[in-house]
């Protein structure tokens, strides 16, 4: 049964209740109107006839119609005959009559019998009338108890019903508010109790089966993964560096404060937008999404060096961009789901960096007077007309010579690379021969290589193309190479220069035959201050040669690395454009 019906129901009740009071009342009133109304209409009336009747015997001879007003009130009088008995009196009345009418006006016995029967007729009515009203008051006795009954007990089934109804409506929604309370503070196990076959009974089986799945959904991994999910949410919200996500659709999914104060929009204002939307009114995000791309097939950071006016300054940020893909659940291809865009503020290792950068070169060109003023006294030294030295003295002489030019080429190289550190590499790009360039190289180190008996195979260099090259940096970077190679070949060896024109550029290779490089160390041999350990664990030089190398041959739009595959030994190449 449902709530709608049990509360039409209730009304229903109501109604009869009402209905009932008020039937009863109005039929005994009837009961009562109808008493009185025979009272007054049969014996009253009657009363009215014999007392006019009366009269008129009482004025005849004074009254010339009392007769006439006699017969009239007989006559009502026999129309209206209520009581038993009554009709016999008025006959005999109307005899008694006829014959006064017809004799002597004055016979005393007719009117003897006319006024006895006219008492006997008045007696009949009011012993009528005392019958009556006590019926009346019966009536009234009957109806006054049965009414008190009837109430009471509907007071009492009113009463009941106002107790306990209201209680039906409110108990379950009271305990339902308790249970709903209860699941709001984590409590997934409570329950509601009652049982109904109405709309309160489905309420509450619906609660309890919602109960019961956030039980177990609490206690599955999917509500540890959303705790998880929540907490790497604050996690980004407190990191220091900047952190914006996309979806693969380019809409902005989150933003971290810091990132938010670096595009200089609110995160309320970001979170939903279609990025390249609002990167029409920002630079920084137009600059933070150029060169997207959904092609990568695995992810892999893009870092790029940001200048960003910050917190009153220039501060320098280190963009990574890192492609989201995930595999969906049955399949094994994955796919790109966005990106995830980080700046992480360098500012002070940045700043730290130029004034190492400063320091090295500063300290690097003021170390060349005095190592030049050196290398200036060794040569004095050298000449005759100073005076002859011993052996033991030409080979100390010696000694502080090739220390001395070690010395100047630390310098040098750490000079070259506070320039390239700083962003001020001068260059000079005009069309450079290759043959010569490779002369000038393997000329400059014949004291090296014949030292350890070493020799240089060029080949590949006739009818080559000019390239675009500075003709100092280019021929740095070939010395070096070939100075590593030297060093690294074993004696009585050779080093191979190969040259050759490939498409729009022409490639130099250097190969040695040495111990070659782990693997290991192939992916860092570029970095600055990295130094390969030899075959005895030892390494040599500073680190900077190659990374300076790679500096100057990216500046003039070429390439350099180390091919594949090369055993024994190693192979460095780089490529500059064509002239």
């Amino acid at each position: 049964m449902t709530i709608k019906l049990k509360i039409s129901l209730a009304l229903v009740f109501l109604f009869a209740i009402l209905l009932l009071m008020g039937g009863s009342g109005m039929y005994y009133l009837n009961q009562l109107a109808d008493d009185s109304q025979a009272i007054l209409k049969d014996n009253y009336t009657s009363l009215q006839f014999v007392g006019r009747m009366q009269k008129a015997l009482l004025t005849r001879h004074t009254d010339p119609n009392a007769l006439k007003s006699f017969d009239q009130a007989l006559r009502q009088q026999e129309t209206n005959l209520t009581e038993e008995g009554e009709k016999e009196l008025a006959e005999a009345i109307r005899v008694d009559f006829d014959r006064l009418k017809a004799g002597n006006r004055n016979d005393s016995l007719t009117l003897a019998r006319i006024q006895q029967n006219l008492l006997q007729l008045g007696e009949l009515n009011q012993q009528a009338m005392f019958r009556k009203n006590n019926v009346a008051e019966q009536t009234a006795k009957d109806a006054l108890v049965w009414l008190v009954v009837t109430g009471t007990v509907c007071f009492l089934i009113l009463f009941s019903f106002i107790i306990n109804f209201p209680g039906y409506i409110a108990n379950p929604l009271r305990e339902l508010t308790r249970g709903i309370q209860e699941v709001a503070s984590r409590n997934f196990e409570e329950r509601l109790h009652f049982r109904s076959n109405d709309e309160f009974g489905e309420l509450a089986r619906a609660f309890n089966s919602m109960a019961h799945k956030l039980d177990e959904y609490e206690h599955t991994q999917l509500a540890d993964v959303l705790f998880e999910k929540k907490r790497i949410d604050t996690l980004i919200q407190l990191m220091d560096n900047g952190i914006l996500g996309l979806d693969e659709k380019k809409n902005i999914r989150f933003v971290n404060p810091v990132a938010s104060r670096l595009l200089g929009v609110d995160e309320a204002d970001l979170v939903g937008q279609y990025a390249p939307d609002v990167a029409l009114t920002n630079d920084l995000l137009r600059t933070l999404i150029q060169n997207l791309t959904e092609t990568r097939p695995e992810p892999e950071a893009d870092r790029k060096l940001l200048k960003i006016y910050d917190e009153g300054k220039e501060s320098y940020f280190n963009r990574q961009t890192h492609v989201v893909t995930l595999t969906r659940t049955g399949e094994e291809q994955p796919i790109a789901a966005g990106w995830v865009i980080v700046l992480e503020n360098i500012t002070a290792y940045q700043e730290r960096d130029l004034a190492k950068t400063n320091f090295i070169a500063t300290v690097s060109h003021e170390l060349k007077t005095p190592i030049s003023a050196i290398k200036m006294s060794l040569k004095l030294l050298d000449d005759q007309r100073i005076g002859a030295l011993n052996d033991e003295q030409k080979e100390l002489v010696n000694h502080v010579r090739n220390d001395a030019d070690r010395l100047l080429n630390i310098t040098g190289e750490l000079l070259n690379m506070a320039q390239v550190e700083s962003g001020q590499i001068q260059l000079t790009i005009k069309a450079v021969n290759p043959a010569e360039l490779v002369q000038y190289a393997t000329r400059a180190l014949e004291v090296a290589a014949s030292q350890r008996h070493v020799r240089f195979a060029a080949s590949g260099l006739e009818g080559l193309p000019a390239i675009k090259a500075d003709p100092d940096k280019a021929t740095w970077v070939l010395v070096n190479l070939l100075s590593n190679a030297v060093r690294h070949s074993p004696e009585e060896s050779t080093v191979e220069i190969l040259a050759r024109q490939l498409g729009n550029q022409v490639e130099f290779t250097v190969r040695d035959y040495g111990p070659g490089l782990r693997p290991e160390y192939r992916v860092r041999v570029f970095e600055r201050y990295f130094r390969a350990p030899g075959p005895n664990g030892q390494s040599g030089g500073t680190g900077l040669g190659l990374a300076i190398s790679k500096e100057f041959i990216q500046s003039m739009g070429g390439e350099i690395g180390l091919k594949d595959g090369i055993e024994p030994g190693a192979a460095f190449y780089f490529r500059l454009g064509v002239a």
